[in-house]
């Protein structure tokens, strides 16, 4: 499965660099996205791009129908998210967001995650995580 960051679903509804890419990975896998990149998606699109949230959800919607699903936070991905946090995080370094960190948690055997932050590039590197490289904002 591969694990879609927040970025990467912005694309896909707002048109951003990385949209075909991202199409490709749906067309051609199936994907997740974690609580809090999808938290995200709503109010990034929303208070970056004036799209109400009934609007993301009418763009969206058809993905959770076939290819999306969702990766719900429970106790044992916080933990292992704070676990990330603690041995990863650096504030200029490595400024991993707590969004980024449940990402990198919620990645199962044989997953791997689209994303073009290189500060989760590289630390999904570090944990042996296989990554996809998106498109950035250039």
């Amino acid at each position: 499965m591969t694990l879609l960051d927040a970025y990467a679903l912005i694309a896909y509804v707002i048109g951003g660099p990385a949209k075909e890419k991202v199409i490709a990975i749906l067309r051609e896998n199936q994907t997740a996205i974690a609580t809090a990149n999808l938290i995200e998606v709503f109010d990034v699109v929303g208070r970056q791009h004036a799209y109400p949230v009934e609007r993301v959800s009418e763009i969206i919607e058809p993905l959770f129908a076939t290819t999306l699903s969702v990766v719900h936070l429970d106790e044992h991905l916080a933990r292992r998210a704070a676990e990330i946090r603690v041995e990863h995080y650096h504030r200029s370094r490595s400024p991993l967001s707590l969004a980024d960190v449940i990402l990198i948690a919620s990645v199962g055997e044989g997953d791997r995650i689209a994303t073009a932050d290189p500060d989760v590039l590289a630390t999904a590197s570090t944990l042996g995580i296989e990554t996809i490289e998106l498109p950035g904002q250039g």
